[in-house]
């Protein structure tokens, strides 16, 4: 509406007496601008107040054409018809006040459609990327025939702003745009025109908000190069490495996009800290190992050097954990190296296992590739809970088993939404040996894989492909071998259906892990919504000493997916083919 109008009303409102007229309001037209009116229209909007009086009804039914002429052209309706009647009715019951019904028939004519658009780019663009100039008009929303709305004009000439300024042209703007209907032909010719300005270039970083950790650490962290074009993905790529960092709870990252000075344009980073002592605790429940409470303390600035202390507790129903660790800031490759220990206890399928891990490691985690070098000393206690007689096939057995293990494990992210991935896949492979002798029981070598394919399906369903494989390669038997390096599957991501760690080598109700591992799984969602779906799957497993004694063991179900701020929550109802059972399984489905 005008501002004159609603001037007008709030004068109207002031002026007249207090004789209220209380009415209803009924609005025939077609769906496409019925939900328009009734939310915007100041006849609809109005009529569930009491203070209305009949000169005010009589000047909002005066101008509601208008008003209905002003709303519609927003759905690209420029000849309306509208047609109102006021009617009386009685109250019910002796004494009641008297109501008014107005009754608001809306023909909107026939709709006006896109019958040209123009788009052109002036400044650097035009001549050092005719390409991207090319791909904006291909990329353009309102094409020929296409119905034209407001709302649908303005998105699309900020998509190609957004194209232009996504990479090397920061100051791009529209210099000028122009949609003009025929409304006798409903037709709309568009035109815009854009003006890239200068690419811009990156210049050294300029970091403000670091008081008690040194500045040196984003500089160490950060992936950008001086000298290369502008990009927004590559700012955005700084900003998560600074907060993929322990130090800072938040990081702004931009530019001045002065296109008077293109060249080596400062890149501006604004953080904040977090404080240099942490505590968290937290309580849960999973459907793999029970309960849980958790307890984490963390102080990021030990001997005033920025090293990180890390301490954690976990306690669940089949699983205790604790964790020590100190970890120095990163360096100037970005890796960061530290000393860590960590003790576990699980008991699962007949078998008590207690683990303690000491090491180092020397990792570094990036926008798309993580990599870790590692040292680590395995010291595992294995026993059989039941007591029964161990059998003579089974690979590990029970008692205090070491290892010193060199690792090194590689990941790779190509997806493109790290949190709701949609298109891409996962990668992630370890490798390990360890030698006889050298704080090592039995010579072996370890190796390790998983696997994840994202493939969409039309605007909203999605496939997910999932695989799995591992093995320990030794000269015989791996009796001497940690049972924490050896494979077990079931539960949560790996074959639902089964209970966790249930897949292995079963023997007298006990499952001991064993020498190889082989997990595929396919699941196809469906989203209802932006945050609530559905799934079917079809996992299938084996964990075995040899190949030529193996079950695979399949499950097959359905779930329901809701995507919570910090990734996809999974429930699942599956059925374990091979033991014929029905089980829940409920987990959160972060991308690893």
């Amino acid at each position: 509406m005008k501002w004159t109008c609603r001037l007008a009303i709030t004068a109207l409102w002031c002026a007249t007496s207090s004789a209220n007229a209380a009415y209803r309001v009924e609005i025939d037209a077609p769906r496409s601008v019925q939900a328009l009116l009734k939310d915007f229209l100041d006849l609809s909007r109005y009529q569930g107040r009491d203070d209305i009086s009949d000169e005010q009804l009589r000047f909002m039914t005066d101008t509601a054409a208008d008003q209905v002429r002003e709303l519609t052209s927003t759905e690209g309706y420029f000849s309306p018809v509208t047609n109102i009647e006021v009617k009386s009715e009685r109250g019910d019951g002796d004494g009641a006040q008297a109501t008014k019904r107005v009754l608001i028939r809306v023909d909107p004519g026939p709709r006006t459609t896109v019958s040209a658009a123009e788009i052109a780019v002036d400044g650097a663009a035009a001549q050092q990327d005719p390409q991207r100039v090319q791909q904006i008009s291909r990329d353009w929303t309102l094409p020929h025939g296409a119905p034209f709305r407001q709302e649908d004009w303005d998105r699309a000439k900020q998509a190609g702003l957004g194209a232009l300024q996504q990479r090397k042209y920061a100051a791009a703007r529209i210099a000028g745009s122009r949609a003009e209907v025929d409304p006798d032909e409903h037709q709309a010719e568009l035109s815009v025109r854009y003006d890239s300005g200068p690419a811009f270039t990156l210049g050294p970083l300029q970091i403000t908000g670091t008081r008690r950790y040194p500045e040196q650490i984003i500089r160490n962290v950060n992936p950008l190069v001086v000298g290369e074009p502008f990009d927004v993905d590559r700012l955005l790529s700084l900003q998560r490495q600074i907060q993929n960092t322990p130090y800072f709870s938040n990081a702004v990252v931009s530019i001045d996009d002065d296109p008077a000075h293109p060249d080596m344009a400062p890149v501006k980073v604004q953080v904040t800290e977090f404080q240099q002592q942490r505590i968290r605790t937290g309580v849960g429940y999973g459907t793999d190992t029970g309960a849980q409470v958790e307890g984490r303390y963390s102080h990021y600035n030990v001997f005033d050097r920025a090293y990180v202390f890390d301490s954690q507790l976990q306690l669940e129903q089949k699983r205790q954990y604790g964790l020590l660790s100190l970890a120095m800031p990163p360096d100037e490759k970005a890796f960061v190296n530290s000393v860590n220990s960590s003790y576990e206890r699980t008991r699962l399928e007949g078998i008590d296992l207690r683990t303690l891990q000491t090491g180092i490691k020397r990792a570094r985690t990036g926008e798309h590739y993580d990599t870790t070098y590692s040292l680590t000393y395995y010291r595992d206690q294995l026993t059989q809970e039941n007591g029964t007689t161990l059998p003579a096939n089974t690979v590990v057995s029970p008692g205090t088993h070491q290892a010193l293990v060199p690792g090194f494990a590689w990941a790779r992210r190509n997806v493109d939404n790290p949190i709701f991935p949609r298109h891409g896949n996962l990668l992630t492979l370890e490798a390990g040996f360890a030698v006889k002798g050298v704080l090592t029981d039995q010579s072996f070598g370890r190796l390790y894989g998983r696997f994840k394919q994202f493939v969409p399906v039309a605007r909203r369903d999605l496939v997910l492909l999932r695989a799995e494989l591992g093995g320990v390669f030794t000269a015989g038997r791996a009796s001497s071998v940690p049972a924490s390096l050896l494979f077990r599957t079931g539960g949560n991501d790996s074959v639902r259906g089964y209970s966790y760690q249930s897949i292995g080598n079963e023997r007298n109700g006990t499952v001991f892990p064993t020498k190889y591992l082989a997990v595929g799984s396919s699941e196809y969602q469906h989203w209802f919504t932006e945050n609530w779906g559905a799934a079917l799957f079809y996992d299938i497993g084996a964990a075995a000493d040899s190949w030529s004694n193996k079950t695979f063991y399949q499950g097959v179900g359905t779930g329901a997916r809701w995507r919570s701020p910090v990734g996809t929550l999974n429930l699942d109802l599956a059925y374990g083919v091979q033991k014929r059972q029905i089980r829940p399984h409920i987990s959160l489905g972060i991308a690893f």
